[in-house]
């Protein structure tokens, strides 16, 4: 088993909290690491294999590249042994640009690009027709063909449509030897200082040569010479002109209409491409939506005055220009300022918002005098708008988009490209109808695209075809049927971005690999594990090693190699506790095992709550997939959510419900999905949404600030004895302002060493030593600890040392409560997992004083929790439902699920087939029902 070829053997691994381990991990299995939460999984798999990986490809590169790079530092491990390429499948990876959608993340959209450029056929947007190209030599055969015997003009068009007098260009056509025009339809001969009606929109075309069609050579010569010198000035379009007729015939080298003459670029796959210029939609910049005025935010209230700051953006009545300019609108349309708003005439809102340049008198009726008055006023929306598109300044950009909604662009509906490139077409679909259809509908238009090819097209899509076939039966694999191309990434969750990229990585068919992924089972229905587990396998079988750290039961049932981290978390974990095969870890007596075997379970509460008889209910939700839905959430109970992976559960509560109750209670911005009406929100008195993103994006931010703990920390270290002889304040005790903090790092203990196109490196302070303070600081002493040792305590030790200050032991007995008794206080918030950071705002939530009547939501707050972490978190949220207030939980996890007071199950399947309530009810009352998928699971908990 020792030899290397087959194992990977790590030797002393320190990282974070791990006590100098040895393991040794079999290659090309599937090895699942697994544990408590902060037990040091991920210290393991991605701070110990990953980062040495990752620091023996940057010593491939040679010294010079390895400047620009700097040193990726070296784990702090002994020795690792049969190490191969590495490549890391995390959650946190995918872009936040708007410009990224699943299409380009998994480079189906690239080839579908490629396909439409060499096999799509273009039709006119004009007529419908296709469109036709020519050769030079086809042209010439064609007119001598149509025109034989007849005598024509040859044309070049060299404006279309256009409003100007054009005199200059008149007089360059001149120049180039040309003695007639065609300008509207009539041929005329050029002269001196010609020019035309400015106002009107023109056709000019120049009059290349009058030509008699003949069959003999010379007529040939003739006609080749003129064809070449109209293409040139016409931009590689003609026209021919019977000199007795008026039926104009269009002649390209480009795609062109025939009747209309339109012409095309030739396709290439920039063309279909949102992210270059020449294929995305003018009009949004390809980015499928533009920002509008919103009137409504403007004139929040339209009984309000002028005066009494009824136009939102400009305030109360202030002595300025802009209230001078409304007074003389006032003036011309005979109101008040003092007037309300939707009294005033339609002429003058129409002024106020978009703006007027006129002059006018206004005869005063006393003095018998007139007086001129000049209104030159930009409109407020037009100012809003022109602030927005052109501001320099982030901030005013943000003033400006509080008055606008995001909207689908009018032009291009979405599809993000120009008018050109949709009317290009394959079996009558286009390229942005395609990245619309969701990826099971995809695939089957895919498998029944062939019959309905030419040949030529065929022959063209054969190798394109296979790859795009392929790469969407792997996401097929990984349960992502409900996505669309064009989902943006930034919509998607974790567990979605990670199983794209698994996809995307299964697709590259590499061999010798060691993946390491993060819980990559999360948002994954019970009823999609199998695919996913069986993805992994197929990734083992042609020969990858696959490391996976995960909680899932099924997963470490399934794996070749279980190892089990612990015994507890953060400081008092990091050893290996048992390994082996999954048979072999049943007979440990570690916690994990336990649960595995049945001896330790989350307890199925032995009555449901009966709640306190009130409802919200909503009717009428139509966002996204949902099809018109009406669902009821019964309060005073824990609710659950539940559902197949994109069967519409996010939609309902995170991009509707919640919407619509912070809107009311916080007057939040955020547009909630459509629906028609909710009643029953006067039983409830505020909402709160808990999801999992990061508590602070730098490493200022630690739970210690984000509770608001450290605010009493650093006022009780104000009141020691020193601390008042040197008249030291708060703010003194802070490492985010001047004073007591180190000035060398700026009190982040840390300082940032920029790398010029790699994310920044932190490397410990060499002045403060990590402590964040300077040294007069530091000398404040209570219970002989310092305020940088407070911060360096975990919380159990901060819950004992504190346990007589009544303000700080509350909030922080409540981070013990949520099972992070291991992390410190002031550890940096970006080195915090998605699940602890979730606790950690739960925690912040249960130390403020609760009124009972509040709504909770929680968005799968199991995602890296073990089963013995679910088990506490539960009761801590059984405890806030105890007190009146309502828990709505959005989850796949049938831990929850199974001691939930009353489901609602969303489906039938994800994508266009779900959208609709399945059943709901208590879990005894759902696992009656056949249809419902989460029932089917849920029954063999309950049994």
């Amino acid at each position: 088993m020792n030899n290397t070829e087959e194992t990977i053997e790590i030797i002393g691994a320190r990282a974070h909290n791990l006590k100098n381990i040895d393991v040794i991990i079999p290659r090309e299995k599937l090895v699942v690491i697994t544990g408590l939460s902060g037990s040091g999984k991920s210290s393991l798999a991605f701070d110990t294999i990953y980062a040495e990986g990752q620091r023996r490809y940057i010593e491939t590169f040679s010294a010079y590249a390895r400047q620009f790079l700097g040193g990726l530092e070296r784990p702090d491990v002994d020795k690792i042994d049969g190490l191969s390429p590495v490549i890391a499948i995390e959650q946190k990876t995918t872009s936040k640009s708007p410009r990224s959608t699943v299409g380009t993340i998994t480079e189906i959209y690239d080839f579908l690009r490629l396909l439409y450029a060499r096999a799509g056929e273009a039709f006119s947007y004009n007529t419908g027709e296709k469109m036709v190209s020519y050769s030079d030599e086809q042209i010439k055969e064609l007119i001598s063909e149509t025109f034989n015997g007849k005598r024509i003009n040859i044309l070049s068009p060299v404006i279309r449509s256009r409003k100007g007098h054009y005199r200059e260009l008149f007089e360059q056509i001149a120049k180039q030897g040309f003695v007639k025009v065609r300008v509207d339809g009539k041929i005329r001969d050029l002269e001196y200082g010609m020019k035309v009606d400015r106002y009107k929109t023109h056709d000019i075309e120049i009059v290349i040569d009058r030509i008699a069609v003949k069959n003999d050579e010379d007529t040939e010569k003739r006609l080749i010479e003129s064809i070449k010198t109209a293409m040139y000035h016409g931009d590689d379009i003609l026209m021919v002109l019977e000199q007795e007729g008026d039926e104009v015939r269009y002649f390209s080298r480009n795609l062109m209409c025939p009747s209309t003459g339109i012409s095309y670029p030739n396709p290439e796959p920039n063309n279909f491409s949102f992210n270059s210029p020449k294929g995305a939609c003018e009009c949004c910049n390809g980015l499928g939506t533009t920002n509008e005025i919103n009137l409504k935010k403007i004139i929040p209230n339209p009984k309000a005055s002028i005066k009494n700051g009824g136009f939102a953006p400009l305030g109360d009545y202030k002595n300025s220009w802009i209230f001078k300019q409304l007074e003389i609108i006032a003036q011309k349309f005979e109101f008040k300022l003092t007037d309300a708003i939707d009294t005033i005439p339609q002429g003058a809102m129409e002024m106020i918002l978009n703006g007027g340049n006129e002059k006018f008198s206004v005869v005063s009726k006393v003095m018998g005098i007139t007086k001129d008055y000049k209104i030159d006023f930009e409109g407020i929306a037009n100012f809003i708008k022109n602030q927005y598109e052109q501001s320099e300044s982030q901030s005013i950009k943000r003033w400006a988009k509080e008055f606008m909604d995001e909207v689908e662009c009018q032009e291009c509906h979405g599809t993000r490209l120009r008018k050109e490139a949709l009317y290009f077409k394959i079996h009558d679909k286009n390229i942005g109808e395609l990245a619309q259809m969701d990826i099971a509908e995809l695939s089957e238009w895919f498998k029944g695209l062939p019959e309905h090819l030419t040949e030529k097209q065929q022959t063209i899509a054969l190798e394109i075809l296979k790859e795009i076939t392929t790469r969407l039966q792997f996401l097929l694999d990984v349960g992502l049927n409900y996505l669309s191309l064009n989902r943006s990434s930034k919509s998607l969750s974790g567990g979605e971005a990670q199983r794209i990229r698994l996809a995307t990585q299964i697709g590259s068919q590499l061999v010798g690999v060691l993946y390491i992924l993060d819980e990559p089972s999360i948002g994954l229905h019970q009823r999609d594990n199998e695919r996913l587990i069986k993805s992994l396998e197929s990734l083992r079988d042609i020969g990858n090693s696959v490391i996976v750290v995960e909680h899932d039961k099924d997963m470490i049932e399934r794996a070749d190699h279980v190892i089990d981290i612990g015994p507890k978390a953060g400081r008092f974990g990091g050893k290996i506790i048992s390994q082996g095969t999954p048979k072999e870890l049943l007979k440990e007596n570690t916690i994990t095992a336990q649960f595995m075997s049945g001896k330790m379970k989350i307890e199925i509460p032995e009555k449901r709550r009966e709640g306190n008889g009130k409802t919200v209910k909503l009717y009428g939700a139509k966002g996204y997939n949902l099809k018109n839905v009406t669902v009821e959430f019964p309060l005073g109970k824990l609710i659950c959510v539940t559902g197949v992976s994109g069967s519409g559960k996010s939609t309902l509560v995170n991009e509707t419900l919640y919407p619509i109750l912070n809107a009311h209670f916080f007057n939040a911005v955020k547009k909630p999905q459509p629906y028609d009406k909710i009643e029953g929100l006067e039983h409830i008195d505020k909402v709160i949404d808990i999801d999992q993103s990061p508590i602070g994006r730098t490493p200022r931010s630690n739970p210690a600030t984000y509770t608001d703990v450290f605010s009493e920390i650093r006022s009780l270290f104000t009141q020691t004895p020193e601390a008042q002889i040197r008249g030291y304040k708060p703010g003194r005790f802070s490492f985010n302002v001047k004073g007591g903090r180190c000035e060398t790092c700026e009190g982040s203990g840390v300082r940032t060493i920029e790398m010029s196109f790699l994310p920044d490196v932190y490397v410990e302070c060499e002045t403060c030593q990590g402590k964040r303070f300077n040294r007069e600081t530091l000398e404040i002493r209570y219970k002989g600890k310092s305020i940088s040792d407070v911060l360096d305590m975990t919380v159990n030790e901060a819950v004992v040392f504190f346990e007589n200050i009544p303000k700080i032991y509350r909030k922080i007995k409540t981070i013990q409560d949520v099972g992070l008794g291991y992390i410190t206080l002031g550890q940096q918030s970006t080195t915090l997992s998605g699940g602890e950071a979730q606790r950690v705002k739960l925690a912040t939530e249960l130390s403020k004083k609760d009124t009972g009547n509040t709504f909770y939501i929680l968005d799968e707050p199991t995602t890296g929790l073990h089963f013995e972490d679910i088990r506490v978190l539960m009761n801590v949220i059984q405890k806030l439902v105890d007190k009146g207030n309502t828990v709505l939980i959005i989850e796949h996890n049938l831990d929850v699920i199974k001691i939930a007071d009353y489901i609602i199950d969303i489906g039938y399947e994800g994508g266009k087939g779900g959208g609709q309530v399945v059943t709901t009810g208590t879990p005894e009352e759902v696992i009656k029902n056949k249809k419902s998928y989460t029932a089917q699971f849920l029954k063999k908990e309950l049994s």
